[in-house]
């Protein structure tokens, strides 16, 4: 199956460069790039591309509003796009409510050219592109400025304990391996589990579910 891919990014240079690197993969069909969010939206809606690549910052609307009306659109518009971030640092202030609104993950612009081909093919695959370390800056980086801790979503009880468990460890920002040592469980069981947990909470992926964990109350900032 061929991967269709826009870009939307305000540097002509970037869009040029992502796009050739892009169309040269036998899997991946780069169908448009547009130089604002407001214009990738209207690319989108008339493309359906399988993945977005969104820059954080542009002008006219920024990424992070066209993230959420790609992923929250009006009645009647039914294609949904994976939406990957792009942003120069390695934690942006916008990347947590882009997560929040939707988006699949993120990717530094100055990522190696192999990251960004696995990037699109990771997103395309429905999973989330949010590694554990990249998690755990994300973490440290809203720790910074904590939120009144909320009350524990009801959401939370159509868990068991030990998908309750798995989820607070994924918000803590371990990964699979990391889990199973740590919860004396086979890999392959800790995964079954996740699976139960983003089907039991409706969640798309990996990164939903930290999010989740903290809006939840189940996580609070600055914990553990």
């Amino acid at each position: 199956m061929t991967i269709r891919v826009i870009i939307v990014d305000d540097q002509a240079m970037v869009r040029a460069g992502f796009a050739a690197l892009l169309a040269a993969q036998p899997d991946i069909d780069v169908v448009g790039d547009a130089p604002d969010g407001r214009q990738g939206v209207e690319l989108s809606r008339s493309t359906h591309p399988d993945v977005v690549l969104m820059d954080v910052r542009m002008p006219e609307m920024d990424g992070l509003e066209a993230a959420r009306r790609l992923l929250d659109p009006p009645r009647g518009v039914t294609h949904l796009p994976k939406v990957l971030m792009l942003t120069t640092f390695d934690v942006d202030d916008y990347v947590y409510e882009a997560l929040r609104a939707g988006a699949s993950g993120f990717l530094l612009k100055d990522a190696p050219p192999a990251d960004l081909i696995s990037a699109v093919r990771v997103v395309a695959a429905g999973e989330a592109l949010l590694a554990p370390s990249v998690t755990r800056r994300l973490i440290a980086d809203f720790a910074r400025r904590p939120a009144p801790r909320r009350e524990r979503s009801v959401r939370l009880n159509g868990l068991t304990p030990r998908e309750t468990e798995v989820l607070e460890l994924i918000a803590r920002g371990l990964s699979n391996q990391e889990i199973a040592a740590k919860l004396v469980l086979a890999e392959q069981t800790v995964k079954t589990h996740i699976g139960r947990v983003l089907a039991k909470l409706n969640l798309r992926d990996r990164a939903q579910a930290v999010v989740f964990a903290y809006e939840s109350g189940l996580v609070a900032p600055g914990e553990g």
